[in-house]
């Protein structure tokens, strides 16, 4: 069996024909459903900008997305291999779609926050280090053509005397 190889498969169906097809621009809807076996349905759309439906997840914000998880599951395994215990981690990212004349678009930039929560603070230094190395080995990073940068965010605890937000 080759391990070197992988191959991945998602179906896409839309969903947005609102009885005229594609006769204009705006007599159609742009939803989809993302789906792939065993997994539950991932209503899509466009960005509203681009007469999507807010309440539905949009490509840019999937791919958005792919890079965070990615970078996650690549920094916890780097900070295993270097003896850094995590306890907790998320992320708030950004990118940047720049739109061009002809109406195309790319993102030009994505910026990752992490908040990386340590078993033993006295390794912060060598935790925020290990997001370079993270990035290195991230499989969706090393895919796209535009800097997928990381700006970590110091964690700090949560007030556990009853504060809401």
């Amino acid at each position: 069996m080759d391990l070197s190889q992988h191959q991945y498969r998602v179906g896409v169906d839309w969903t947005g024909n609102r009885g005229a097809g594609t006769q204009g621009y705006r007599s159609y809807g742009r939803d989809h459903i993302v789906r792939a076996p065993g997994l539950p349905d991932l209503p899509g759309t466009a960005d509203p900008t681009f007469h999507g439906d807010k309440d539905r997840w949009n490509p840019e914000q999937l791919l958005l997305a792919a890079l965070a998880q990615c970078h996650m599951l690549s920094y916890l395994h780097v900070a295993v291999t270097h003896g850094v215990v995590v306890t907790g981690y998320s992320d708030e990212s950004t990118g940047t779609l720049r739109l061009n004349r002809d109406n195309s678009g790319e993102f030009t930039q994505v910026v990752l926050h992490p908040r990386v929560e340590l078993a033993d603070e006295s390794q912060r230094e060598l935790a925020d280090s290990l997001h370079r190395e993270a990035n290195k080995v991230c499989f969706i990073a090393r895919s796209v053509n535009f800097p997928v940068l990381h700006e970590p965010v110091p964690f700090q605890p949560t007030d556990t005397q009853g504060s809401s937000q």
